[in-house]
Protein backbone atom coordinates (compact mmCIF):
# COMPACT_ATOMS: atom_id res chain seq x y z
CA UNK A 1 0.00 0.00 0.00
CA UNK A 2 1.32 2.89 -1.25
CA UNK A 3 1.77 6.44 1.14
CA UNK A 4 -0.57 5.20 4.10
CA UNK A 5 -0.42 5.64 7.89
CA UNK A 6 0.91 2.05 7.52
CA UNK A 7 3.32 2.81 5.69
CA UNK A 8 7.54 1.75 7.12
CA UNK A 9 9.31 3.56 8.77
CA UNK A 10 9.58 7.32 7.14
CA UNK A 11 12.73 8.24 9.46
CA UNK A 12 14.51 5.76 6.92
CA UNK A 13 13.40 7.03 3.76
CA UNK A 14 15.84 9.65 2.29
CA UNK A 15 15.16 13.86 3.14
CA UNK A 16 14.48 15.91 0.36
CA UNK A 17 16.78 19.29 -0.25
CA UNK A 18 16.30 22.40 -0.70
CA UNK A 19 17.27 22.96 -4.09
CA UNK A 20 15.95 26.60 -4.48
CA UNK A 21 12.88 25.63 -6.52
CA UNK A 22 10.82 27.35 -4.73
CA UNK A 23 12.41 30.36 -4.01
CA UNK A 24 10.59 32.73 -6.97
CA UNK A 25 7.43 32.28 -5.60
CA UNK A 26 6.69 34.15 -2.51
CA UNK A 27 4.82 37.13 -3.62
CA UNK A 28 3.86 35.89 -6.84
CA UNK A 29 0.61 36.40 -7.87
CA UNK A 30 -2.02 33.40 -8.84
CA UNK A 31 -2.27 32.89 -12.56
CA UNK A 32 -6.09 32.28 -13.59
CA UNK A 33 -6.51 28.74 -14.12
CA UNK A 34 -9.50 26.75 -13.79
CA UNK A 35 -8.47 23.51 -11.77
CA UNK A 36 -11.37 19.98 -11.66
CA UNK A 37 -11.81 19.43 -7.81
CA UNK A 38 -13.11 16.41 -6.27
CA UNK A 39 -16.41 18.11 -5.28
CA UNK A 40 -17.05 18.43 -8.51
CA UNK A 41 -16.73 22.09 -9.28
CA UNK A 42 -14.06 24.07 -11.31
CA UNK A 43 -11.71 26.22 -8.78
CA UNK A 44 -9.62 29.42 -9.92
CA UNK A 45 -7.23 29.84 -6.55
CA UNK A 46 -6.66 33.25 -8.25
CA UNK A 47 -10.30 34.17 -7.77
CA UNK A 48 -10.39 33.29 -4.27
CA UNK A 49 -10.66 35.87 -1.27
CA UNK A 50 -9.20 35.94 1.91
CA UNK A 51 -6.79 32.85 2.60
CA UNK A 52 -5.76 29.96 0.91
CA UNK A 53 -3.96 27.27 1.98
CA UNK A 54 -2.65 24.91 -0.96
CA UNK A 55 -0.42 22.01 -0.43
CA UNK A 56 0.78 20.29 -3.21
CA UNK A 57 1.62 16.99 -3.37
CA UNK A 58 3.31 14.14 -5.80
CA UNK A 59 0.41 11.06 -5.34
CA UNK A 60 -1.82 9.26 -3.29
CA UNK A 61 -1.37 5.68 -3.50
CA UNK A 62 -4.32 3.04 -3.28
CA UNK A 63 -4.61 0.08 -1.34
CA UNK A 64 -3.08 -2.81 -2.89
CA UNK A 65 -1.73 -0.96 -6.11
CA UNK A 66 2.23 -1.06 -6.13
CA UNK A 67 4.16 2.25 -6.51
CA UNK A 68 5.81 3.40 -9.54
CA UNK A 69 9.31 1.95 -10.21
CA UNK A 70 11.92 3.20 -7.14
CA UNK A 71 9.59 5.64 -5.58
CA UNK A 72 10.70 4.75 -2.11
CA UNK A 73 14.31 5.91 -3.18
CA UNK A 74 13.20 9.58 -4.16
CA UNK A 75 13.70 12.17 -1.47
CA UNK A 76 10.36 13.32 0.18
CA UNK A 77 8.10 11.23 -2.52
CA UNK A 78 6.50 9.40 0.31
CA UNK A 79 3.84 10.76 3.02
CA UNK A 80 0.99 11.70 0.63
CA UNK A 81 -1.73 10.22 2.72
CA UNK A 82 -0.42 11.33 6.39
CA UNK A 83 0.01 15.06 4.93
CA UNK A 84 -3.09 14.98 3.86
CA UNK A 85 -4.81 13.21 7.04
CA UNK A 86 -2.61 15.65 9.07
CA UNK A 87 -4.52 18.67 6.99
CA UNK A 88 -7.73 17.14 7.93
CA UNK A 89 -7.39 16.00 11.40
CA UNK A 90 -6.10 20.22 11.98
CA UNK A 91 -8.85 21.41 9.39
CA UNK A 92 -10.85 23.08 11.74
CA UNK A 93 -7.84 25.10 14.08
CA UNK A 94 -6.22 25.93 10.49
CA UNK A 95 -10.05 27.76 10.11
CA UNK A 96 -9.60 29.05 13.44
CA UNK A 97 -6.62 30.74 12.26
CA UNK A 98 -7.92 32.65 9.28
CA UNK A 99 -7.98 30.13 6.60
CA UNK A 100 -10.68 30.35 4.37
CA UNK A 101 -9.88 27.78 2.22
CA UNK A 102 -7.48 24.60 1.92
CA UNK A 103 -6.87 22.51 -1.10
CA UNK A 104 -4.50 19.75 -1.73
CA UNK A 105 -2.89 19.28 -5.21
CA UNK A 106 -1.71 17.17 -7.41
CA UNK A 107 -1.33 16.17 -11.10
CA UNK A 108 -3.75 13.36 -10.98
CA UNK A 109 -6.53 13.23 -12.28
CA UNK A 110 -9.99 14.07 -10.78
CA UNK A 111 -11.53 10.57 -10.47
CA UNK A 112 -7.93 8.46 -8.77
CA UNK A 113 -7.99 11.67 -6.77
CA UNK A 114 -11.80 11.59 -5.81
CA UNK A 115 -11.03 8.44 -3.90
CA UNK A 116 -8.33 9.12 -1.85
CA UNK A 117 -10.68 12.30 -0.81
CA UNK A 118 -13.10 9.89 -0.18
CA UNK A 119 -11.89 7.04 1.92
CA UNK A 120 -9.59 9.50 4.07
CA UNK A 121 -12.67 11.73 4.71
CA UNK A 122 -11.21 14.90 3.66
CA UNK A 123 -13.18 18.14 4.59
CA UNK A 124 -11.51 20.21 1.68
CA UNK A 125 -11.16 19.43 -1.71
CA UNK A 126 -7.77 17.98 -3.81
CA UNK A 127 -7.52 19.95 -6.70
CA UNK A 128 -6.12 18.19 -10.36
CA UNK A 129 -3.31 19.58 -12.74
CA UNK A 130 -3.20 16.81 -14.58
CA UNK A 131 -2.02 18.57 -17.80
CA UNK A 132 0.46 21.05 -15.37
CA UNK A 133 -0.96 24.71 -16.33
CA UNK A 134 -0.32 25.55 -12.91
CA UNK A 135 2.92 23.95 -12.41
CA UNK A 136 3.94 25.75 -15.29
CA UNK A 137 2.50 28.73 -14.99
CA UNK A 138 4.21 29.35 -11.39
CA UNK A 139 7.22 27.20 -12.42
CA UNK A 140 6.71 24.57 -9.60
CA UNK A 141 9.27 22.36 -8.90
CA UNK A 142 8.23 18.88 -10.17
CA UNK A 143 10.10 15.44 -11.22
CA UNK A 144 9.75 12.73 -13.42
CA UNK A 145 8.94 9.05 -12.55
CA UNK A 146 7.71 6.35 -14.94
CA UNK A 147 7.56 8.58 -17.82
CA UNK A 148 5.04 11.01 -15.91
CA UNK A 149 5.73 14.20 -14.25
CA UNK A 150 5.25 14.64 -10.41
CA UNK A 151 4.89 17.95 -8.34
CA UNK A 152 7.50 17.98 -5.52
CA UNK A 153 5.94 18.76 -2.14
CA UNK A 154 5.51 22.20 -1.44
CA UNK A 155 2.61 24.14 0.62
CA UNK A 156 2.03 28.07 -0.26
CA UNK A 157 -0.03 30.19 1.22
CA UNK A 158 -2.21 32.76 -0.88
CA UNK A 159 -3.75 35.74 0.49
CA UNK A 160 -5.30 37.89 -1.22
CA UNK A 161 -4.66 36.48 -4.95
CA UNK A 162 -0.98 36.60 -4.28
CA UNK A 163 1.32 33.79 -3.02
CA UNK A 164 2.43 35.20 0.82
CA UNK A 165 4.55 32.50 1.77
CA UNK A 166 5.91 28.99 1.07
CA UNK A 167 7.59 26.32 2.59
CA UNK A 168 9.50 24.19 1.06
CA UNK A 169 10.90 21.56 0.99
CA UNK A 170 8.16 19.77 3.44
CA UNK A 171 9.29 16.85 5.44
CA UNK A 172 8.03 14.98 7.41
CA UNK A 173 5.21 15.41 5.30
CA UNK A 174 2.82 14.70 8.57
CA UNK A 175 4.15 17.68 10.60
CA UNK A 176 3.25 20.21 7.24
CA UNK A 177 0.08 21.01 8.70
CA UNK A 178 1.22 21.98 12.11
CA UNK A 179 4.53 23.97 10.70
CA UNK A 180 1.62 26.10 8.35
CA UNK A 181 -0.49 26.51 11.93
CA UNK A 182 2.40 27.65 13.59
CA UNK A 183 3.60 29.95 11.32
CA UNK A 184 -0.19 31.35 10.96
CA UNK A 185 -0.16 31.72 14.84
CA UNK A 186 3.10 33.47 14.31
CA UNK A 187 2.53 35.58 11.60
CA UNK A 188 -0.51 36.50 13.22
CA UNK A 189 1.08 38.20 15.89
CA UNK A 190 3.57 39.86 14.27
CA UNK A 191 0.58 41.47 12.48
CA UNK A 192 -0.84 42.57 15.97
CA UNK A 193 2.28 43.03 17.06
CA UNK A 194 2.98 45.68 14.52
CA UNK A 195 0.32 46.60 12.65
CA UNK A 196 -0.03 48.05 9.35
CA UNK A 197 0.04 51.86 9.40
CA UNK A 198 -0.62 54.34 6.75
Amino acid sequence: MDNSLNSPDRSATPAPMDDGAARHLPGKAMPSILLSATEGARVDLAALPGMTVVYAYPRTGQPGVDNPPDWDLIPGARGCTPQACAFRDHFTELKALGVDHVFGLSTQDTPYQREAAERLHLPFPLLSDADSALADALSLPTFENAGLRWLKRLTFIILERRIEHVFYPVFPPDRNATNVMEWLARTARTRVERPWTC
